[in-house]
């Protein structure tokens, strides 16, 4: 589903945030991105929804070279993909039904469509009784739930998560680590960036770890190996 072979990514101040990376994520995976701050974890992510590009090398999503996709059939790409973000990213002055409905109407989904799609959304992670609430009236475990239940609704072929607890309170963060493993147990890859060492000793899953831009460790049932 995800490829990536001998990829470099190299901004215009001369930073080298990835170097070399090869890696193959398979469907069905779910996968932690760790290592220290200013590592390459989120340059890592950002190639996989095009929000980057390679400076050199090749990033495959379902066979599609990312580098090659022009600017207008970016919209496409990422339907097949949900984005979960640490800061939610909802818009102030939608309800939690219009944000993740936003969604649908973004890459045109019929009218008729929307609001089944968007009510089992918010059904599955369990805010159907707080469709009409506006982000501000929300809790942030109930904001993080909105944003991926907006990540979901297009049913993404993966998704891909950047630090989605690091605003939450512990409790708060095991919901959304319990709902994002839900999720994968579905059937979608989860692929998440994270710092948060207990959920990733506790949840034991593959481990990619970044190091300078380098993938120094790759393992099945890994810990996070680093030091809080």
């Amino acid at each position: 589903m995800i490829e990536m072979h001998d990829v470099w990514k190299v901004y215009p101040n001369g930073i080298e945030a990835l170097r070399g990376v090869n890696i193959t994520i398979d469907t069905g995976e779910f996968v932690y991105v760790v290592g220290p701050s200013g590592a390459g974890k989120s340059s890592f992510i950002k190639l996989m929804y095009r929000e980057e590009k390679p400076t050199s090398g090749v990033v495959l999503i379902n066979g599609v070279n990312v580098k090659r996709v022009r600017d207008w059939k970016i919209p496409h790409l990422r339907r097949k993909i949900g984005v979960v973000f640490q800061d939610y990213k909802l818009l102030p002055h939608m309800s939690a039904y219009d944000n993740v409905a936003f969604a649908l109407e973004a890459v045109e989904v019929p009218t008729k469509q929307i609001q089944p799609r968007v009510e089992e959304a918010l059904e599955l992670v369990g805010l159907s009784d707080r469709m009409k609430a506006l982000p501000s009236q929300l809790s942030g475990g109930e904001q993080q739930r909105v944003s991926i239940a907006r990540a979901i609704v297009n049913n993404p072929g993966f998704i891909i998560a950047d630090e989605p607890t690091g605003n939450l309170d512990p409790e708060n963060s095991w919901d959304i680590m319990y709902l994002l493993e839900e999720i994968n147990m579905r059937g979608t890859t989860v692929v998440m960036a994270t710092h948060n060492k207990e959920i990733v000793n506790t949840m034991r899953q593959r481990v990619i770890a970044i190091e300078q831009g380098i993938v120094v460790r790759d393992e099945i049932g890994g810990e996070y190996g680093y030091e809080d």
